[in-house]
């Protein structure tokens, strides 16, 4: 079946010398996965390797045959072409970051296209936006609103947030957090996009990144923890 829908990279497998996996996240139809042949032959391959960058938001047309089996591309291009993402350092290494927890963490095989659309639009939203400190940390916590685990604010005045059940609480269990970090906690809760950037400390943001891939590890089966984490504190310390 052939598909025209907009897609989102998660990540890029070498397969073989010349070839690649790609895994997609498209509009039409959630989780794709594709095959692509000789990626890396041809005087044009630095312009397909191009599109398979973390993040880039392509413009396809796809054989879909919807049997489990890797997929194929028909045509591709690119359906917003970032103008600083990819040579920004900061915005670069969030992305990759993110590309990472979302391999990771976007596991339905069907569409969802309220994330998409949400994702694109933060995507655009960094790319051309300079302050940018606290980006990762507010598009990490209003995804867990797709997954399923956004915390219950019903009793958000309580002083305690328990990770394991999502809830604020008037007393400090086991799986609580501090109250100083249940404070950082909710004052990320009320940031936009836009929202003054200075507002964490630079050790904050690491609390708050840190209670963020924990709540992640709670939430999430199989959710491993980014091996680009280490990249990321060290740009934002």
């Amino acid at each position: 079946m052939l598909v025209k829908t907009k897609a989102i990279v998660l990540s890029a497998l070498k397969y073989k010398e010349k070839s690649l996996i790609v895994k997609c996240f498209t509009l039409s139809d959630g989780l794709k996965s594709y095959f692509v042949p000789s990626v890396y032959s041809g005087k044009k391959s630095n312009q397909k390797i191009a599109y398979f960058q973390p993040l880039t938001i392509l413009e396809i047309e796809g054989n879909h045959k919807n049997k489990g089996s890797l997929e194929h591309f028909k045509e591709i291009k690119l359906a917003t072409a970032y103008q600083t993402i990819n040579t920004d350092i900061v915005k670069s290494t969030i992305v990759i970051f993110l590309s990472e927890i979302l391999h990771h963490s976007i596991q339905e095989e069907e569409k969802n296209e309220d994330l998409f659309t949400f994702l694109e639009t933060a995507l655009i939203w960094l790319d051309t936006h300079e302050e940018t400190s606290n980006f990762h940390l507010i598009l990490l916590l209003e995804i867990t609103k797709f997954l399923g685990f956004y915390p219950d604010t019903s009793e958000i005045d309580f002083h305690f947030f328990e990770m394991t059940d999502g809830i604020f609480s008037p007393f400090q269990g086991i799986s609580c957090l501090s109250e100083h970090e249940t404070f950082l906690f909710k004052k990320l809760m009320y940031l936009k996009f836009d929202s003054n950037q200075k507002i964490f400390a630079g050790i904050e943001r690491q609390m708050l990144l840190k209670i963020l891939m924990d709540y992640y590890s709670i939430h999430l089966d199989g959710f491993k923890k980014p091996k680009s984490l280490d990249v990321l504190k060290e740009v934002f310390s």
